[in-house]
């Protein structure tokens, strides 16, 4: 009893120090804004001090790939323009923080809660850090795309930034960028928990007994795909329908915001309180359920 609350005093101070100094250096570098970063440095704390590595290790990828691509040709015209009409641009906020991760901690409790439940917890994790991971790669790399964007409902051509709209290069990247959850996943689950000789000669995935062989590593990849990718549509769909759209009464733009060209915005369409933020999450939700129908099927 006393080994264990030394390991949790350990991981704890573990936790803070180095969700800190990613915190603090992600907001020095305008990645987060100061609710942001201390939300992350929570949630990081929380990661670590509850779960194995691989669950911060997919934290940590979704983050460190998610910021990379944020910044990259951050000041094309293209990205300028999609991005104007979002909610929310540039640093990521509280509310953008526990959109994205806040579903994935409560899975992380969970697991350490009721450790004997299975490996359910982990796979649903998996899939909604796909989710977020694939919607983050599709907005940020398809709004560099040459082809007009279309809508998820009609298919006709909209503006670029519209909610719901798609690109083919947006729709590639959703899913390199839930896959890459997946191979994240999985290379950490084969390091720490490797398939033991008798699952290698049994030709066992062995995932559900604490190891990782090769065919439960492909097999847990194209789950993560799968779900990150149908997380990342239905985070389209809810955007074309349910997630709440303005009109400008300057400019006659649409938009997300409420205000815009310093004017109170009017209600276009779909549930007032339905922010993107919410809409992420509601997404994510899907993707983790997705997640671990599959996994269970699969593993």
């Amino acid at each position: 009893m006393v080994g264990w609350i030394d390991e949790w005093w350990l991981r704890l101070l573990g936790g803070l120090v180095g969700s800190g100094l990613i915190a603090f250096v992600a907001y020095r570098f305008r990645s987060l804004s100061l609710s942001g970063a201390l939300s992350a440095m929570a949630m990081g704390t929380g990661f670590v001090t509850w779960g194995e590595p691989v669950w911060f290790a997919c934290l940590i990828a979704f983050f460190v790939t998610s910021t990379l691509w944020s910044k990259w040709k951050k000041h094309s015209r293209a990205k300028a323009k999609a991005e104007a009409g979002y909610e929310k641009t540039g640093r990521r906020d509280a509310g953008q923080v526990w959109a994205n991760g806040g579903v994935g901690l409560l899975l992380c409790f969970g697991h350490a809660l009721f450790p004997a439940s299975g490996d359910g917890w982990l796979l649903a994790y998996i899939g909604v850090m796909a989710a977020v991971n694939a919607d983050t790669w599709a907005t940020e790399i398809g709004a560099l795309s040459k082809r007009p964007p279309r809508s998820v409902t009609s298919g006709k051509v909209v503006a670029p930034g519209t909610s719901g709209a798609v690109t083919r290069l947006g729709s590639l990247a959703a899913l390199a960028g839930a896959a890459c959850i997946g191979v994240v996943a999985a290379i950490m689950l084969a390091w720490f928990h490797p398939a033991s000789a008798a699952d290698l000669q049994a030709g066992s995935a062995g995932f559900a007994g604490g190891s990782l062989s090769l065919a439960s590593a492909v097999a847990l990849i194209a789950a993560a795909a799968i779900a990150g990718f149908a997380g990342c549509f239905a985070d389209s769909w809810l955007g074309a329908t349910w997630q709440a759209m303005y009109r400008c009464t300057s400019c006659g733009s649409e938009t997300e915001r409420r205000t815009h060209c310093g004017v109170k915005t009017e209600r276009t369409r779909g549930f007032d309180f339905m922010n993107n933020d919410r809409v992420n999450m509601l997404s994510s939700l899907l993707a983790g359920l997705v997640g671990l129908t599959l996994g269970l099927w699969w593993l």
